[in-house]
């Protein structure tokens, strides 16, 4: 399989990224933004499958309506003609080979629902730990950029096993940092993680979002959503409040 020099470094950031102990969401919304730049795609989704309750939930969504995703969550996804199908291969998987194209545009769900983002061609990987269902990765394109090809799905397949051991240890790991935490109030820096903080760092320096891409080897909507979890995990909305808090609380 020959891979250019593009997808070797998105490879290589995707596979660091997945090497990092966060949560379950964090790993699904950060593979995300990788794979819209990796696969060329414009939209993505995710959500865990709950089988006790036959629905899809913890959902994630990149470049999607919200109120477009609640229409699916409370009548779509019951009425879906495609993701069933996708889910039993258990591998990437384009759309298109479990419904033709133009079938799935004469359907309620594409015209009531995919339409409405501008979700055209899709791919989905359904990742699983023996019958357990741990989390997808459903990427949409545009209808001017293409379907995807079956060098895309080999791409995806490439991630998936490090995505799968990214979520199984992110659900080891989730029950004993609550124990270990419970009751302790940290200091503001020390709630981030290590690529956050240095990330954070970056910004206190002044670097712009594209320089702090090109420094970490990232893209610059991997580094747009480290800052957006930074800000949500130290309450501040704004680049300026990082400085008075690193020097407050960042050791030295």
């Amino acid at each position: 399989m020959y891979l250019s020099a593009s997808e070797q470094h998105a490879l290589r950031s995707i596979f660091a990224l997945l090497a990092e102990d966060q949560s379950e969401r964090e790993i699904r919304e950060r593979t995300g933004w990788a794979l819209l730049d990796l696969l060329r795609a414009d939209q993505f989704a995710s959500f865990v499958w709950d089988a006790e309750s036959d629905t899809f939930g913890g959902r994630v969504a990149l470049n999607m309506d919200p109120a477009n995703l609640d229409r699916y969550t409370r009548w779509h996804q019951y009425h879906d003609p495609i993701t069933f199908v996708l889910q039993a291969r258990r591998h990437a998987t384009r759309v298109t080979e479990v419904m033709p194209q133009r079938d799935l545009m004469r359907t309620a769900f594409f015209t009531d629902f995919l339409s409405r983002d501008g979700l055209h061609w899709g791919m989905n990987l359904h990742a699983f730990h023996g019958d357990r269902a741990l989390g997808d990765l459903r990427i949409w394109r545009r209808r001017h950029r293409g379907d995807f090809s079956e060098h895309d799905k080999a791409l995806l397949d490439l991630i998936e096993p490090a995505f799968v051991g990214a979520l199984q240890r992110a659900q080891r790991i989730a029950p004993a940092k609550t124990a270990s935490t419970a009751g302790e109030t940290a200091p503001a820096w020390s709630r981030l993680s290590e690529r956050e903080r240095e990330v954070a760092a970056a910004v206190c320096q002044g670097l712009t979002d594209k320089d702090i891409a090109r420094h970490m080897g990232l893209g610059v909507p991997t580094i747009r959503t480290y800052l957006r979890r930074i800000f949500d995990k130290l309450g501040i909305d704004r680049r300026a409040a990082l400085a008075g808090l690193a020097g407050r609380d960042r050791p030295s």
